[in-house]
């Protein structure tokens, strides 16, 4: 476990189905390899716990984001390295953790909604087409980009492995990981 001091948190951003849970899958295993215990915070996991029927309108994410903030806090303030696997399509849900989390980094995976409509693994985007679904991000609610990301990920190009490098390398450069490989 890290000291209080030298915990951090990565906010990785981006659509619907831009590859945000795989790289942040092969990113909490390469943090791993470093001995830091990491936490990855995957938004459509919590949400579940936190209601049995999320609304996504703009109270509930409201509400689901100030409490994912404030567990990244937690966690990071006890020294748990913390991914935050979430859409936040709103730069205020973000920035609320980056205010509150010290060491912190944005990662903007960075997708065309034409992609991430193809892939939809888990059917956002025809639930939204289909008029089940009345807030998707990229469709019927505004997708806010990070105007100042730390990184920016290609996530119809960028490979996980060579994503992954490239956010560590970013981690190391801001003295968050010493060294820059395991």
């Amino acid at each position: 476990m890290l000291p209080d001091a030298e915990a951090f948190a990565i906010w990785i951003t981006g659509l619907p189905a831009s590859g945000k849970s795989t790289v942040a899958a092969v990113l909490a295993e390469n943090i791993r390899q470093f001995g830091i215990r990491v936490a990855v915070l995957e938004s459509d996991v919590l949400r579940k716990v936190f209601s049995q029927q999320p609304t996504y309108d703009e109270a509930d994410r409201d509400y689901f984001y100030q409490a994912l903030a404030w567990i990244g806090q937690t966690l990071t303030e006890h020294g748990c390295a913390v991914i935050f696997d979430a859409t936040a399509n709103r730069r205020a849900y973000r920035d609320r953790a980056r205010k509150t989390i010290r060491r912190f980094i944005e990662v903007f995976l960075d997708c065309p909604l034409d992609v991430c409509i193809g892939r939809d693994p888990k059917g956002i985007y025809r639930s939204g087409r289909e008029g089940q679904a009345s807030h998707v991000p990229g469709l019927q609610s505004a997708y806010e980009p990070p105007e100042h990301p730390d990184i920016v990920i290609q996530g119809d190009q960028d490979d996980p492995e060579q994503a992954t490098r490239r956010i560590v390398a970013v981690l190391a450069a801001k003295g968050f990981l010493k060294g820059g490989e395991p």
